[in-house]
């Protein structure tokens, strides 16, 4: 269970299960994503193809047991912590699998260094179109910013402490784990005027749920001419619009979606399988 630690101090925490041609995955969970909320998926990617790939698991910077500092983390940062663990691995290509925010990360890549990556499954892809807005996004934040405004960053604390988990109870903030967990970071952050913590969390939102409509990490011109061979399972809920999975696969030129109850109890096998045989088919 390797770490690697980042030129600003960040500890990156990966996992490999299985051997063969890398698959890079990113977990769901938004702002915490990490490898342990595979599980809580209709079918967990790093056991499920650990037969026939070395499946790599990672949790993002500030999520599961990568701590980071307490700063936002844009889209740049965290390609180049994803690349490092490919680094660290000694790995020159990989295809990857993302679910949610995993979606965009994979667009990023396909984006900043394209011969990177051999093909990408993108489960449950996040954007903005007119079935949502950004303030969809924006409102997971208010919680914990009215928490700090009215009764101090020493309640946002107490929050944590109550509940680490931010998805399951947004008034502790995007670093409620490290907050629970990591006694000097939670002095740091209690530490903290309430204009300093607000301050801090605008600034975390603003970069990872940008308005950058629709996809968050790459404009609509890149997709069009993203030459990644792309394997979409759409979403069905305000976060995960079914129709952002649909423009992906309309304007990416090697981009393929499969129907939107995919991961129905009926339709499940054949998906895995239908996942399988595509990164099959793209292993270099």
């Amino acid at each position: 269970m390797p770490d690697i630690e980042r030129p600003d101090g960040a500890v990156i925490h990966y996992e490999t299960f299985g051997e063969g041609f890398p698959l890079l995955c990113f977990a769901p969970g938004g702002v915490n994503s990490e490898l342990d909320f595979w599980s809580g998926s209709a079918s967990n990617p790093l056991t499920e193809f650990a037969p026939d790939f070395m499946v790599i698991g990672m949790d993002q910077r500030n999520a599961g047991q990568s701590p980071a500092p307490a700063a936002p983390a844009p889209y740049d940062v965290v390609v180049a912590d994803q690349i490092a663990v490919l680094d660290d691995l000694g790995i020159e290509r990989a295809h990857t699998f993302g679910g949610c925010i995993g979606v965009a990360f994979i667009l990023r890549i396909a984006e900043e260094v394209p011969d990177r990556i051999a093909s990408g499954v993108g489960q449950d892809p996040v954007g903005l179109n007119h079935t949502n807005s950004v303030d969809t996004f924006m409102d997971m934040f208010k919680p914990t910013l009215a928490l700090a405004r009215e009764e101090g960053v020493g309640a946002v604390v107490e929050s944590a402490m109550a509940n680490r988990v931010f998805m399951a109870n947004n008034a502790a903030g995007p670093f409620a784990r490290r907050i629970h967990d990591d006694a000097a970071f939670r002095d740091e952050i209690g530490a903290m005027s309430a204009d300093a913590y607000v301050d801090l969390i605008e600034r975390y939102a603003d970069a990872i749920w940008p308005d950058r409509p629709p996809y968050f990490s790459v404009d609509e011109a890149f997709v069009r001419s993203c030459e990644t061979p792309l394997l979409i399972l759409p979403g069905s809920d305000v976060f995960h619009p079914t129709s952002i999975a649909e423009q992906i696969c309309r304007d990416a030129p090697n981009a393929h979606c499969l129907d939107v109850d995919c991961r129905s109890e009926a339709k499940l096998p054949d998906t895995i399988e239908a996942v399988r045989s595509f990164l099959k088919e793209h292993t270099p």
